[in-house]
């Protein structure tokens, strides 16, 4: 057994040791989940369900990571970005749970927060000597994008925080096709050899394998805001870092999925009055077909393994 596999193996335990303290202490102090009432009518029962939970697997991270982890200038640009994006979400889910103001931070705000968030992590690439081609998955082309990687940047960030932050309405949903996600990342790390990479792909796999057992259905606690939004920006630096860009559209098919069927949903009532799911995001839209929350959620894990090997597939013909 490796170092990088005890690492997240010391992840997972931390995890799974702080979930039932962190648990116990929402619970005293009554920092629970508000449910939508124009949701699923079987989601109403799960009000009151410790939320904020990411903290569980953000302090795994940061504990795991600071000991095993090799403390280069990377190392810290990632740590960086990963909690700035946590407070967002914290500050989000402490407007909602704890002051009571159902909208939480302003969409204006978040998003300031994000453009923030992405230029400090360019500005800081550039100085590490991070270049601005991509790969175009499927084709073998090389592209230069110059003054626009920083826009790439921000796009990916926003989108694929937003994106998982959507695909968090399930129990177990969003943490398990993060774990799939980060797979074909962590190998292609090792092929890289990028040390640091494979350390923190694997602590943050095992960190958030210990929340998932908590967060399975039925679930123990939720992951909030602070938890999507911090996961969604860890994904956005991994694809970053390790040049695979535009592959993260593939890996992270779920959340694209997720993603448009929001954006799909809400251009067809505005111009036509129709909704074209039941309910989006697309998870709801299959709870409300009579599916079970289980059968939703192994359903979307298969459909994340398979866009993680398809990400590979690429990686492997293209690389």
């Amino acid at each position: 057994m490796g170092p990088e596999f005890f690492a997240a193996l010391v992840a997972f335990l931390v995890s799974a040791a702080l979930a039932p303290l962190y648990i116990a202490v929402s619970k005293k102090y009554h920092f629970g989940q508000q449910v939508r009432l124009d949701g699923p009518s079987q989601h109403l029962e799960k009000a009151g369900t410790p939320t904020m939970g990411g903290i569980i697997f953000l302090l795994s991270f940061i504990v795991t990571a600071v000991v095993f982890t090799p403390k280069t200038p990377l190392f810290f640009l990632i740590v960086v970005i990963i909690l700035f994006s946590a407070l967002l979400g914290f500050i989000d889910d402490y407007q909602k749970v704890v002051r009571h103001h159902s909208l939480g931070l302003k969409a204006r705000h978040k998003l300031l927060g994000q453009l923030v968030v992405s230029l400090g992590f360019y500005l800081a690439l550039m100085q590490l000597g991070h270049d601005t081609f991509v790969s175009v998955p499927f084709v073998g082309l090389h592209l230069e994008l110059g003054i626009l990687y920083p826009l790439l940047i921000f796009l990916m960030v926003i989108g694929t925080s937003n994106a998982v932050n959507l695909t968090d309405g399930i129990d177990g949903l969003a943490a398990g096709t993060v774990i799939l996600a980060l797979l074909p990342f962590l190998y292609m790390a090792i092929a890289q050899g990028f040390q640091e990479m494979v350390y923190l792909c694997g602590i943050f796999v095992g960190a958030c394998l210990g929340f998932l057992l908590f967060n399975v259905n039925p679930a123990k606690v939720f992951m909030g805001d602070v938890g999507s939004l911090s996961l969604g920006a860890a994904l956005a630096v991994t694809a970053i870092i390790l040049k695979a860009e535009l592959i993260l559209v593939v890996i992270g098919g779920v959340f694209v999925l997720e993603a448009l069927s929001v954006m799909i949903q809400v251009i067809s009532f505005r111009l036509t009055g129709k909704r074209v799911f039941l309910m989006s995001p697309l998870h709801h839209h299959f709870e409300l077909k009579g599916w079970s929350e289980w059968q939703v959620v192994s359903g979307f894990w298969i459909l994340g393994l398979c866009f993680a090997l398809l990400g590979l597939l690429d990686y492997a013909l293209y690389s």
